[in-house]
């Protein structure tokens, strides 16, 4: 495929999806699937910040997940398809006035939605001054909205890069963009197996997130191109499809709202080896008093000892997370692999209220 045949795709898919977004859907309702879910799944702790969001905000926000993932205090995160900047605002919100949160789009209708609420949404806030800032830009180039090489602490995108016709350009953007240690937590929607053609082209199923679905082995492999050889699963949710004419298009595709973290280290491996290392959390994380999540296997109580595979502590020590740990052990000692297989999921009294997906 050419160059230009590539560019006439995505300006297609592009001119889809702003008119889709900017025009067809005047809200949430006009949704026919559960892809886009309602504020109500989501935790405790964003609940309390969605008090202070603007309505209008929250009406025209669309996504599948709740990518925000904690001690995001003082960084700079970017928002990949920040529609109305509902999550750009949660973040502004959680960054606090140290931070500085970039949100990214496409869609001049969410845009405008977004910039003329951020003067009211920082009073609310109580900042004498934004924290945030809204671009136009394309997520597969994000040169065109003026990000750096290494200037980004974490990355976050609700239910977007599934619109996108060039995923590989798009995380291939979103590596380049991080820093080392840097983290990219985003919610999506992922298919069990590769949809045509047919299924990407059509505006409604295109649209409601469903025709441009990551098939999760594409996804594992895409990474491992990048050099991310090991992602973590936060959690994960079956998406329903009560819309006839929908479930005819999509056959027996199964769809999964699925949110997944992952972080730009080169020190990890693409199996979990057993080095001995031992980490302890140390209860430090604000609204993760008793335990931390780190995976949908990993659960981290607080100053109790767990011994971690050489991967899981890189993500700890390695990242912004680390001065909430104790890690004990080097890999100057090896011995073997390590049994990294998800466990029983914790009781929700005991960990922070990290809810993922619908």
């Amino acid at each position: 495929m050419t160059d230009s045949v590539l560019d006439r795709t995505e300006e297609f898919s592009h001119h889809q999806i702003q008119e889709y977004y900017g025009k067809i859907l005047s809200s949430k309702k006009d949704l026919k699937t559960s892809a886009c879910c309602s504020t109500d799944s989501l935790p405790p702790r964003f609940q309390r910040i969605l008090k202070d969001i603007q309505p209008e905000i929250l009406e025209k926000s669309y996504g599948c997940g709740s990518p925000l993932p904690h001690a995001l205090e003082g960084c700079t995160v970017l928002d990949l398809g920040c529609g109305t900047g509902r999550d750009v605002y949660m973040a502004a919100r959680l960054a606090g006035p140290d931070g500085f949160i970039i949100g990214v789009d496409m869609t001049p209708e969410q845009l405008e939605v977004a910039r003329r609420n951020l003067k009211p949404q920082m009073e609310r806030f109580g900042y004498a001054q934004p924290n945030v800032d809204f671009r136009d830009g394309f997520i597969e180039d994000l040169t065109t909205a003026g990000i750096e090489d290494n200037s980004v602490d974490v990355v976050i995108s609700n239910c977007v890069i599934n619109l996108s016709p060039r995923k590989d350009r798009v995380f291939a953007e979103i590596f380049r963009v991080l820093k080392p240690g840097g983290e990219l937590y985003f919610s999506d929607v992922f298919a069990d197996r590769r949809l045509s053609a047919a299924c990407f082209e059509d505006q409604v199923l295109h649209g409601e997130c469903l025709g441009g679905a990551m098939y999760s082995e594409d996804f594992r492999r895409l990474l491992q191109r990048l050099g991310c050889p090991d992602y973590r699963i936060m959690s994960a949710s079956p998406i329903e499809i009560g819309d006839p004419e929908i479930r005819n298009k999509t056959g027996n595709t199964r769809f999964t709202s699925v949110t997944v973290r992952a972080f730009k280290l080169a020190s990890l491996e693409d199996r979990c080896e057993d080095y001995g290392q031992v980490v302890v959390y140390k209860g430090t994380v604000s609204d993760c008093p008793h335990a931390f999540i780190l995976d949908d296997h990993h659960t981290f109580e607080t100053n109790r000892p767990h011994l971690v595979c050489g991967n899981t502590a890189a993500m700890i020590q390695e990242t912004r997370f680390g001065r909430h740990f104790r890690i004990d052990g080097d890999r100057s000692i090896h011995f073997g692999l390590f049994d990294c297989a998800p466990a029983p999921a914790p009781q929700a009294e005991s960990c922070c209220d990290d809810g993922g997906c619908c």
